[in-house]
């Protein structure tokens, strides 16, 4: 018995030994999972694809005598291959100067026809070989603005301005270089562009991998919410970072950058987001702009996931991403709606179309008492003597609490003559715990109690705020119906035909005809008379001496003496 006991005494002390030391006995938390990320080829996988977006440009510019002007800035990374094909055989007329800031000599084939000119720098490290074809040498400048004005100066503009980075082969597709929205424009401005769109030229380059991915989630899993994590060392030049997300389950996204780094999120709906560099919000056409929501200094891939996991409370991470380009603006495209392997499809460019209705549509509620609690359906009516109480909402962003802040309000009556009257409002108190992402206001009805109408249309014009920075939030529109103890007497809209103008334009005209006819008769039967008088045409000197005698008989008339 005694052995036996001692048998056990080590199982016991090893027992005492795990309780006490205060280590684990199972694997650790969901929250804790992470991943290791790893290189994913061209630049996507199933969750991810990150492009670059170089500089260039695009325009409708041609010269007088129907030739394009493009331009090719070659970039070559130390580790590349420098050798390259052009193949113009296909092209449209054009001036193609070739330019590129590789230190290292750059071998290409030229093979183009008699209407493609090609242009080097005197002291440019490209060398040709095969056919030099119609191959000039120029003093070009080094930077890429001053070339783009020489180039405008030696042939009137310039058509285009592309970037390519590692070159294996360029070729043109036959078609016309020139832009072909009505938006184009004759002026190059470099900014930052997708040379996928360039329909007139195909790139084949050998781009080395520039992300790093992982994911601890099973590919065909039906979660209904995903977590994207997104993280940008610091060693990484990446500034701007433009995220578009096209999944259609609950998104939360992590973007983790070098301090100085912006996230433009383009569509946020079902997406939550963190980060700790600013984030702008383009939803509701406006642009908000989002502070820092974390803090984490540390670029350690397992830092950050950790950091994520916390912050969503998630258990599984969806993708991991750790991005290193060489250029300072990105394009990501997070998501896959139907989560199979996708191949790049570059953004067409096509004819604008009207845009979108806002993503952050708005209600407005109206209530009869300032407490809220008695709403007012669509049809009631309401006392012109009364006041009426309303709620503007509208569906959050993200986690992200907008303020939506009211401008002006309006009520235009329905019937064939609408009348439109400023409505006042006044802002009615309400805890931001009530009333999350809403605003309440009140009107008086008393401008509408001298209104024929009593079917109106109530609309307020609302701002959305973040942080007191605020855009256009768009409109919102009510049915009201407004009941009056006074109906003052119809509004007679009179209907003015084009026979009744008409008419009217006649009847006009043939009164000025008669008046200056009038006018016409009176002057010259007064001007007549005025001429008879003072005219000497006839002879004076007869009427004159019967008129002196008429005076002189009538003088001894007046002095003879009275008879006695």
């Amino acid at each position: 018995m005694e052995s036996s006991n001692m048998s056990l005494l080590p199982l016991l002390l090893l027992c005492l030994a795990i309780a006490t030391s205060g280590l684990p006995l199972v694997s650790p938390p969901a929250s804790q999972q992470t991943c290791e990320p790893v290189k994913v080829p061209d630049n996507q996988n199933a969750w991810i694809r990150v492009r670059e977006m170089p500089i260039g440009c695009w325009t409708s510019y041609t010269t007088k005598d129907s030739k394009e002007v493009h331009i090719l800035s070659l970039h070559f990374l130390p580790e590349a291959s420098t050798m390259f094909e052009l193949n113009m055989t296909t092209a449209k007329p054009m001036h193609l100067i070739i330019t590129t800031d590789s230190e290292q000599a750059i071998h290409f084939l030229p093979n183009a026809n008699v209407d493609v000119s090609l242009y080097v720098a005197n002291n440019s490290n490209i060398m040709f070989y095969g056919s030099k074809g119609n191959v000039h040498r120029k003093a070009l400048p080094t930077d890429n603005e001053d070339l783009v004005r020489w180039a405008t100066e030696e042939f009137g503009g310039v058509t285009s301005f592309t970037t390519v980075q590692n070159p294996t082969s360029i070729a043109s597709t036959g078609r016309e270089g020139t832009r072909i929205l009505p938006t184009g424009s004759n002026n190059c401005t470099l900014e930052n562009e997708w040379h996928s769109l360039k329909h007139y030229l195909t790139f084949k380059s050998s781009i080395p991998s520039s992300i790093k991915s992982c994911s601890n989630q099973p590919l065909n899993s039906h979660t209904e919410k995903e977590l994207y994590i997104v993280n940008i060392p610091e060693d990484v030049s990446i500034r701007y970072v433009s995220v578009h997300v096209i999944s259609e389950r609950q998104i939360s996204l992590f973007l983790r950058g070098p301090q100085g780094t912006t996230w433009s999120i383009h569509d946020p709906q079902h997406t939550s987001f963190c980060s700790n560099n600013v984030i702008m919000l383009a939803a509701t056409n406006m642009m908000h702009t989002i502070p820092p929501t974390v803090d984490i200094p540390t670029d350690s891939a397992d830092a950050v996931q950790k950091k994520a996991l916390d912050h969503f409370k998630a258990s599984t991470i969806t993708s991991y991403s750790e991005i290193r380009t060489e250029g300072t603006m990105v394009t990501l495209v997070l998501g896959n709606k139907d989560h199979t392997p996708v191949t790049e499809t570059a953004p067409t460019e096509t004819t604008p179309s009207p845009p979108s209705p806002p993503q952050m549509p708005l209600i407005m509620q109206l209530y009869t008492s300032p407490d809220y609690r008695s709403p007012l359906d669509l049809n009631a009516k309401v006392q012109s003597d009364k006041r009426i109480y309303a709620e503007i909402s509208g569906r959050m962003l993200g986690e992200i609490v907008l303020t939506i802040k009211v401008i002006n309000c309006s009520v235009r009556s329905k019937g064939s003559c609408p009348v439109v009257r400023d409505m006042p409002f006044r802002s009615e108190m309400c805890a931001s715990t009530m009333c999350p992402n809403s605003t309440r206001v009140s009107f008086s009805l008393e401008l509408l109690q001298d209104l024929a109408s009593t079917s109106w249309d109530l609309e307020c014009s609302v701002k959305l705020c973040f942080s007191e920075k605020c855009g256009d939030g768009g409109r919102v529109k009510r049915n009201l119906e407004v009941t009056q103890t006074y109906i003052p007497p119809p509004t007679v809209c009179i209907d003015f035909g084009l026979s009744a103008v008409l008419g009217i334009a006649f009847g006009g005209f043939l009164i000025g005809v008669l008046l200056i006819g009038a006018l016409w008769f009176i002057k010259i039967r007064t001007g007549s008379r005025i001429s008879h008088r003072t005219g000497c045409r006839v002879d004076c000197s007869k009427p004159l001496r019967m008129s002196l005698l008429s005076d002189q008989q009538t003088a001894t008339r007046f002095y003879e003496p009275l008879p006695l």
